[in-house]
């Protein structure tokens, strides 16, 4: 399993979270196993997202090993996110 994660928090009624959907599809198609993506409904984990601190979906948090290594709020492009988890492996 990868140490890599990235967190999708976003919700349903969310309308930019629909525009971030495949872009992270895409994402995990190209990057395979190497990065494990987790989608996070606030509305269902509100909990979660509290933990973390999200005020606005989409947020996109990605981790190494346990520790927060980028924050991304909004709709975020594949070049960028997949150029910031290619630096952890």
């Amino acid at each position: 399993m990868s140490n890599v994660v990235l967190y999708d928090f976003s919700a349903t009624w969310c309308g930019p979270c629909k525009m971030q959907k495949p872009i992270l599809e895409n994402l995990e198609k190209e990057l395979g196993d190497k990065v494990d993506i987790k989608e996070v409904d606030v509305d269902q984990s509100p909990d979660l997202a509290g933990k973390y601190g999200i005020q606005a979906v989409p947020t996109l948090i990605i981790e190494k090993d346990g520790s927060e290594i980028k924050r991304y709020t909004g709709v975020t492009s594949a070049d960028i996110l997949s150029a910031e988890l290619k630096k952890l492996f």
